[in-house]
């Protein structure tokens, strides 16, 4: 899973408004599309960005597909994001990644 596409997901409000949306329960496209005014085709375009990103999942149920967060990815994603910046934690990753090289003794 690359970081970039992430962010390149996060990047728009109307993906941003859609994963909100997503945190509530489930949505069909044209759930998601009466809510924001915009076609199905347009909604299905971010989903799909976010789909890709691995940050929604989808399921076919009969005639709809029903979209839902995939929180626990974005949660590790986004933590995991924030420890590589964080001033506290990133010497503390560092120290991490070499005591678990080191030879068990």
């Amino acid at each position: 899973m690359s970081l970039d596409k992430v962010f390149e997901a996060l990047a728009s409000g109307p993906r941003r408004q859609i994963l909100a949306y997503l945190n509530e329960g489930e949505l069909t496209t044209s759930d998601l599309a009466m809510r924001f005014g915009m076609t199905a085709p347009a909604i299905s375009r971010h989903l799909s960005v976010l789909e890709n990103a691995d940050l929604v999942k989808s399921e076919r149920r009969g005639a709809y597909v029903y979209y839902a967060l995939n929180a626990e990815h974005l949660a590790n994603t986004l933590t995991s994001y924030a420890f590589e910046l964080c001033p506290v934690a990133r010497p503390l990753k560092q120290e991490s990644r070499v005591q678990s090289r080191k030879p068990k003794a």
